[in-house]
């Protein structure tokens, strides 16, 4: 009796070590692929590095797949961190979520915004510009 649960428990250890090793794997492209994305859509990806937040199945043509949900922080100007997700299905980006700004003009905000008066201590706020 002996052997086969110490046979059961190696087995138990092969098949988590090579789930670790597969998730390691798919974590990696997922780090590749928000690297792309951000440099496509002009954002810095934070910490070089993606986190698995979610697993969910996912239907595709009849077949139920699982699919992959990672978060990661993206920089717009450098000085801030905003979330990003993505989510995959084996090697195949199949989502994207990234922060969106609104671009203004500066001089349309300096002409819009009321000055705030001496006694005031409110400050106003305005939207981030981009820069490149």
């Amino acid at each position: 009796m002996s052997d086969l649960s110490s046979l059961l428990l190696l087995l138990l250890l092969g098949v988590v070590i090579a789930l670790w090793l597969k998730l390691s794997v798919a974590r990696e492209r997922a780090v590749k692929e928000a690297r792309q994305q951000c440099q496509q859509h002009g954002l810095q990806l934070l910490d070089e590095t993606v986190g698995l937040r979610s697993l969910r199945l996912r239907r595709v043509n009849g077949l139920r797949l699982i699919e992959r949900g990672y978060g990661f922080e993206v920089s717009i100007d450098g000085d801030d961190r905003e979330p990003g997700r993505l989510w995959m299905i084996g090697n195949a980006l199949t989502g994207l979520s990234l922060p969106t700004i609104e671009l203004v003009p500066r001089e349309s905000i300096v002409r819009s915004t009321p000055a705030p008066t001496p006694s005031s201590n409110v400050v106003p706020l305005h939207p981030r510009n981009r820069l490149h």
